[in-house]
């Protein structure tokens, strides 16, 4: 087999388009050039981790700031010669017909042509590409409090199994407006006792669960929020409503995710009641030849190191997906 590299012919069709380039996108992207695959990564550099100073759990990589995996992991991609890196917001994603398909060199008349944005003087990206791999995260909305993001990605986080070691011991708070604020409150007591889970009005803790959560020491505090507190970069408490400051130092906020993808413009694809992309055991959504993996599908954000599995699992069904539509053998065997 001859491999063709990218810098001989930048624009030869691509096996595969992957939208983002964090953790699942890049393992993805990996996994696929090591098949011989000519990859295209499209990242518009705009991370949900980006404050977050530290990245934990991941084996070998424990502390290292997200935004250094994410430079460790493009620079071993593109040490492939069929690996191509475009800083670019994907604009358009647009599936080609049958012939078009075909007439592009896809046996099995599944393509689509990726249309971005350049960044930062990167050029501008016009594509096409058998498949479609979205891992572009999520976009984040945080509760509307005036300083929150003061202090999101120092004092306050979202992950705790990536972040609650820190806080072993700590006066915490939960802040939260979801039905998960329960199970939440049981992760985080294993790292403090003194834990005031803050339901900001919202009657997301069911009495019996306030009981449960008060025999092991944690306080459920249903009143209205007004801010966080804090000198200069420490945060010191919840302000309430009605003016009361309830000591803190730290702790955990649960955000409500969406996956953006607008890009498909008025093709349709299926997500689930949070916004998140549904995927099929494959990790392929509703759009044939279209897949999707990481904090994208559910059940949304997790640790880095469970984002890459993710991705290298679903780029090797992605993978059989294409040798099985070159040879018209099937998806699946029966």
């Amino acid at each position: 087999m001859v491999i063709e590299t990218v810098a001989a012919n930048p624009d030869a069709p691509y096996g595969v388009a992957i939208i983002g380039g964090g953790p699942a996108g890049l393992s993805a992207g990996l996994q696929l050039v090591r098949a011989n695959r000519r990859i295209v990564i499209l990242d518009s550099n705009r991370p949900r981790h980006s404050a977050t100073l530290r990245s934990h759990g991941f084996l070998t990589r424990d502390g290292v700031p997200p935004l250094e995996l994410r430079k460790l992991g493009r620079e071993e991609f593109e040490t492939y010669p069929t690996a191509r890196f475009a800083q670019a917001m994907t604009r358009e994603i647009l599936p080609l017909t049958r012939d078009e398909a075909i007439a592009a060199g896809f046996p099995d008349g599944i393509g689509f042509r990726v249309i971005g944005t350049g960044l930062r003087g990167s050029g501008d990206v016009d594509i096409v590409a058998r498949r479609v791999l979205i891992a572009a995260g999520l976009t984040e909305d945080l509760p509307p409090f005036p300083m929150i993001r003061a202090y999101y990605g120092t004092a306050l986080h979202s992950c705790v199994e990536c972040d609650g070691f820190e806080k072993t011991d700590k006066p915490l708070a939960l802040i939260g407006e979801t039905s998960d604020l329960f199970a939440r409150a049981l992760l985080i007591s294993r790292f403090s006792s003194d834990l005031v889970v803050f339901t900001n009005g919202a009657d997301t803790i069911r009495p019996e669960q306030e009981a449960q959560l008060s025999s092991i020491g944690v306080r459920v505090e249903r009143r209205e929020i007004d801010d966080i507190v804090g000198e200069k970069a420490d945060m010191t408490g919840v302000r309430l409503a009605d003016g009361e400051v309830i000591t803190r130092v730290g702790g955990f906020v649960r955000p409500r995710w969406h996956a953006s993808v607008g890009y498909f413009g008025d093709l349709e694809i299926e997500r689930d009641d949070w916004g998140l992309v549904k995927v099929d055991d494959r990790g392929e959504t509703s759009i044939r030849g279209v897949y999707a993996a990481g904090d994208t599908v559910p059940p949304g954000p997790q640790q880095l190191i469970i984002a890459a599995g993710n991705g290298a699992s679903v780029a090797a069904k992605l993978n059989m997906d294409m040798i099985r539509g070159a040879l018209g053998v099937g998806q699946v065997d029966e």
